[in-house]
Formats: structure tokens, sequence, C-alpha cells
């Protein structure tokens, strides 16, 4: 008995560690018809013979274990930069995980305590209670959702379309629903359990079709060419900026290389996040020396640098992106609203404080969080571009970036150095896919240490500066298309969804009963 449950224990940690391959960068996207129809095949057949409702809550916990263990294990990395933070490697390293494998155990324990016995109810229930707790674990505290199952799809564009219509969340709920849908023809009872299994195999290909018509339409659509062009720097500028005494003038240096700036050439130059530590937004302009010779009047900089303000009797800290005009002065500036956690801020700060355990952060500040995500419209003469700034993070919330889409081009700026050389940058890119593809609009992303680039509403990549290199692009033209539906409604189509699955499980259960 004991050797049985350990034989479980194990194969249900390898089945959500199997699962996560199916992310990127590695995309085996088959791989997830076999983990997730055996995961479900494993949990009915355990709730036949199975009476402690606790032990279902083990089983998601174990397969969620597995699949963030290893999927996010390039989060230690960040902590190996400071020697103040290492010996927190081995939080991030299992803890991590396993709190987030809890969001998994509460599904499959909501799953049990549902009563669905049969198959296709059962079905239903398992994906329902899934997606739900993938958007709770999106938006709790400040929300973590990174590596939803669906972001194995980033792939398959003309599929991935449909999330214009019913956003990330609702499509992950669709993927839940696919990768499990063998299990339904392998526990058939009827044939109306073969019909369900097959209705959710077929329907990849309607939302192939829809991308294919969506593509059409946007391939003929008017093109705009804007009489500025913004030119987005990948970098590759070490992170030893942080910790040693760098001079900013050789990193301002290399970014101004980087940018080839042409003084006649009207250019709006976007810089990575945090790109000068160790200059605030106030203090850049005592390195104008620098700027006065190689920008002009045609020229706007977008920095990511940080920015403070005197709250009473403290100093406020904020991750800001910046704008300046060639002089150096500050035009407008935005403040990044979702902080990462441990990173930027403590949660439950002023509580730990009271206890003096703010000493595992060794009692650094924490970052403030801004307080609206306004639109940047830049004005110039007869120019205007309205600009949606993103700052690193905060690209991997779908629903919660903009309240209305009354805006031509996302602006994501991230220093991605703090993932070493692992798997991390390519999940962090994958996100911006799924942003431009759902909001309908282009996403210029400029990266240190990252991937810089230019993503379409199509999810296609138009321009890239890969990983490890240095130099840039240019958005100069875009193709007019119209709002998306998910920009309109968000993520009310998510819960619209929702209810239509509870709608299809209680009618599969009248339909069984009668």
């Amino acid at each position: 008995m004991i050797k049985k449950r350990y034989i479980e224990i194990v194969f249900l940690i390898i089945l959500g560690a199997v699962s996560s391959l199916s992310l990127p960068p590695y995309n085996y996207l088959i791989i997830n018809f076999f983990t997730f129809s055996a995961f479900f095949i494993f949990l009915f057949k355990k709730s036949k013979i199975t009476q402690s409702k606790k032990h279902f809550f083990i089983y998601g916990w174990l397969f969620g274990f597995g699949y963030f263990l290893s999927s996010l294990y390039w989060i230690s990395i960040s902590l190996t930069f400071d020697q103040n933070f290492k010996f927190l490697i081995p939080i991030a390293l299992i803890l991590v995980p396993l709190f987030l494998g809890i969001f998994y155990g509460l599904a499959t324990f909501c799953f049990i305590i549902s009563n669905s016995k049969k198959v296709v109810s059962s079905f239903l229930v398992f994906a329902l209670f899934f997606g739900v707790f993938e958007f709770i674990r999106g938006s709790i505290l400040t929300g973590f959702p990174w590596n939803l199952i669906a972001y194995s799809f980033v792939n398959h564009l003309e599929i991935l379309s449909i999330t214009s219509l019913i956003g990330t969340y609702g499509f992950n709920l669709f993927c839940i629903s696919l990768f499990s849908s063998p299990a339904i023809y392998i526990l058939r009872e009827t044939k109306k359990d073969v019909a369900v299994c097959v209705v959710f195999l077929i329907m990849p290909f309607l939302f192939y079709l829809y991308g294919s018509s969506y593509k059409e339409r946007f391939n003929s659509s008017d093109t705009i060419n804007y009489e500025y062009k913004v030119r987005a720097i990948g970098s590759n500028i070490s992170l030893d900026r942080f910790y040693s005494n760098i001079d900013p003038v050789s990193v301002i240096n290399e970014l101004i290389d980087i940018s080839q700036p042409n003084k006649d050439d009207k250019t709006i130059f976007v810089w990575p996040e945090g790109i000068l530590p160790d200059v605030s937004q106030e203090e850049l302009i005592e390195f104008k020396w620098l700027f006065e010779d190689v920008f002009s009047k045609n020229h706007l900089l977008f920095i990511g640098i940080n920015s403070q303000k005197t709250n009473k009797e403290k100093i406020d800290y904020f991750n800001s992106l910046s704008i300046y005009d060639h002089n150096l002065e500050i035009l407008n500036f935005y403040n990044k609203i979702n902080l990462v956690p441990f990173g930027e801020f403590l949660p439950f700060e002023n509580i730990l404080k009271k206890f003096g355990l703010s000493v595992i952060t060794n009692n650094y500040q924490s970052f403030s969080s801004g307080e609206d995500r306004k639109i940047i419209d830049i004005k110039r003469d007869d120019f205007s571009l309205k600009i949606l700034p993103l700052i690193c993070y905060e690209i991997i919330y779908s629903g919660k970036i903009f309240n209305n889409s009354n805006f031509d081009l996302m602006v994501n700026i991230s220093e991605d150095g703090w993932f070493g050389s692992s798997i991390g940058p390519k999940q962090h890119f994958a996100h911006s896919i799924f942003r431009a593809v759902e909001s309908g609009k282009y996403l210029l992303r400029s990266a240190n240490n990252g991937i810089a680039a230019i993503v379409n509403p199509l999810g296609i990549v138009e321009q890239k500066v890969e990983y490890g290199q240095s130099g840039y692009i240019d958005f100069k033209k875009a193709k007019k298309i119209q709002p998306t539906l998910f920009s309109k409604y968000g993520n009310k189509i998510f819960i619209t969804l929702i209810l239509l699955y509870i709608f299809l499980i209680f009618s599969f259960n009248r339909f069984k009963n009668e």
C-alpha cells in the first residue's frame, strides 16, 4: 500500500513536469493530450474508489508542483546576483512551486466535492475548476498568471487568433478541455460521450478557419505610415551595474551607440527598463552633455529609469518609464503599477516589519505602486501617437493592462537579465504575442538581456533582436484594424464562458438522469 502511494506521488509529479515541456521554448504541444488526459483519468477512477476528499487536493498539488518546478526553476537565478539573497534560493526553487501547486490542489478538491459521477459532466467540471483557479492564480494578491497551459499554442497563430474574441483565460479554459478530451473517449459510457470528445477535437480547426479569415482581413486593411518612427533598443548590458560602481557614462554611451541617432530623422527612442539603476529620473539632466551632440529636436526618448517622490516623512521610489525631449526635459512619465512580489516589493511589508521580518529582503525598501496606467499621447506638430506603457512583468496580465482600447501601440520595456540564460526570457516574451493578439494592437518591446521585438495584432513577430544580441528595431507603419471583442469586454467574456460550462454541466446531468 505504501509502495503504491509513493508510485502515485512520483507519477503525478512527473506528469506535471512533462506537461510543462509544451510551454516555450520547447513547445511540444502534443504532450498535453497525454498528460492532461492521464491526469483526468487518474482522478476519475480514484473518485470511484476513494472516499477521502483531502487526497484529491494532494493529487492536484503534486501535479502542480511538478508543473511549476520544471517550468519556473529560473526564478531562483534572480537571487544569485546579490549575496544577501542567496539564502532565499531554496525558497524560490521549492516553495514557490509548492505554493502555486495549491491552486491545482484546490481545483481537484472542488472537482471531487462536485460529486459528478458521469464522464462528460466530470470532464466539464474538471476543466471548469482548473480554468477558474488559473484565473484566481492570476488575480489573488498581485497575481502570478505565468505559464498558463494556453501558452503552449504560442506558435500556432491562426488558432491563437481566437483570443481576440475570448481572451487568454477563455482560451486557457478551452485548452484544458481540449487536452483532456481524449479521456472522454477512453472512459466513454455512451455514444453522446464520443460526440462530445469529437466536438472538442474539432474546435481547433474551427478556430484555425476563423484565424485564417482574420488574417486575410488584416492583410487587406489600409496601412498607416507614421511621420515619426519608434526605435526600440535591444541591449546586452551586464547586471553588474546594479552591484558595482559602473560609471553611468559608459552605459549611456553604449545605448547611444546602439540607438544610432540621426539628427534629421524624426525618431522616438525606447530604452529598456531600469537601465541606469544609480541615476534617478530627475538626475539624468546631469548627463545632458552626452546627449546634446547626438540628439536633436526631432527626437524623443523613452527611458526606463527610477523616480522618487517625497511623501510626508519618507521617500517613495517608483519603477518608471520617463519621456524626455532632446534637452532631457521631462515631458511625461508612467510609474509601474503591477510590482513583482519579493523582487520590487515585500508583500504585507508593514506587518512583517512589526515582527522584524523585513530582514528577509535585507531591509531594502519596496518600490511604491503607480496610481493608474495612463495612455501617453505623443503630440509633435501634426503627428500624434497614443502609447500604452507596460513595464516588464506587467505584460503577463490578460484583461488588466488597459481600461479602454483608445491607443495605437503598446510599449513594453524590460530587464530580463535576472533570468540569466534560462528559459525565462523566452517565456516572458511569449506573453507579448498573446497581449498583441487579444488586444488587436501592435506591441513594441525593448529589452536588456532579453528579446526586443515588434509583434503585430496577428501575433507575428515582424522584427526581432534576439536574446544575447544588441541592436534596434523600427516601428514606422501599421495596419488599421478594428478593436477586438476582447478589448471591449475583457474578462467579462471569461465569466460568460464559465456560465456556459455550468449550464452544460447541469444539462448533461439532467440528460443522464432522464
